[in-house]
């Protein structure tokens, strides 16, 4: 699905999504040179995805649009921050077609921006003056920055499903569930309400990183907006290669990579290997489930417009080319 079908689908909440992006300027403007060049080149572009499943989850409740914006744009900064973070972690070279900020400037710059970034996510949250919300965001930053740690650092075989969950749970589906979440507290639900919020959220967030972790694969370069096969030139063991690696545990190539003896023919080899192998359908089979799970949960949220255009989201987060 191209990217103007998202266009599409955003349309109707385009005057949100720009206050939300008045938000993101207005960080940017305060701060002097070189900061803002650098905050400019992570703040800017990106689909928006997460402040629009804030504002259409937040006109569910009817929350009032100040509120709702504020929301939208923490929750798109705290994104961008671990953006930047991610990329010098992996030591990234591209990202959204651009070069990443650690290679344009000093390392130490990098991180200091992604602080920046953090601390102005947590500034606009703080000034929702909602305790509750404060102590989500809380518990987010610090289940993404533990998962990293785990993934990371840790002795596990990052080759089994269940280490491969736990890392996209931290990594994408914890910012989704906990961004409902806090809608659900703005907008005062019931207990079950902010069950199907998070749950929502969390499957969301899942299938998301799955397609995502897909396209790493099989896209081309142009689309992507990065190398075509980063993640395995970097290491990451992603959903295609786990279920690759389930139909011939022994592949050469595919391990000789992974040991980080690889070179840019074995990586081209393993992901023609990966794309002829039936992965790729196991691996979007599994996305399909959980977008199954997200609609399901969505289902039990109260009817309406922007009920309708998350199911849309839905389909177009497991049918994207880009």
């Amino acid at each position: 699905m191209p990217r103007d079908r998202l266009d599409t689908l955003l349309e109707p909440i385009r005057a949100d999504i720009h206050n939300v992006e008045t938000i993101l300027r207005k960080i940017i403007d305060q701060m002097e040179e070189p900061v803002e060049s650098m905050l400019k080149t992570s703040l800017r572009g990106g689909k928006r995805l997460r402040p629009a499943v804030v504002i259409l989850c937040g006109r569910l409740f009817e929350i009032p649009k100040t509120k709702m914006h504020r929301l939208a744009a923490a929750v798109e900064v705290l994104h961008s921050a671990t953006l930047i973070h991610d990329d010098l972690v992996d030591n990234a070279t591209l990202r959204r077609g651009r070069k990443t900020i650690h290679t344009v400037w000093p390392v130490g710059a990098a991180v200091l921006a992604g602080d920046y970034l953090l601390a102005q996510s947590v500034s606009l949250v703080a000034q929702l003056d909602n305790p509750g919300v404060l102590k989500i965001l809380a518990d987010t930053l610090y289940t993404m920055s533990a998962g990293e740690i785990d993934y990371h650092y840790s002795q596990r075989d990052r080759k089994r499903r269940e280490v491969y969950f736990e890392s996209i749970n931290a990594k994408t589906a914890s910012l989704f569930a906990s961004a409902m979440e806090m809608v659900g507290v703005l907008a005062h639900v019931e207990a079950s309400k902010a069950t199907d919020l998070r749950n929502f959220g969390h499957e969301f967030g899942i299938a998301y990183q799955i397609v995502d972790d897909v396209l790493d694969v099989v896209s081309e370069k142009k689309s992507l907006g990065k190398p075509v096969g980063s993640d395995l030139a970097q290491g990451i063991i992603t959903l295609p290669v786990i279920c690759y690696l389930e139909r011939r545990e022994n592949e050469r190539v595919l391990n000789k990579i992974l040991s980080g003896k690889g070179n840019p023919k074995d990586i081209q080899a393993a992901i023609r290997l990966i794309r002829e192998s039936g992965a790729i359908d196991d691996a979007l089979d599994e996305a399909m489930a959980h977008a199954r799970k997200s609609k399901a949960a969505l289902s039990r949220l109260p009817a309406g417009k922007p009920r309708r255009a998350l199911y849309d989201l839905i389909d177009y987060v497991v049918e994207r080319k880009h």
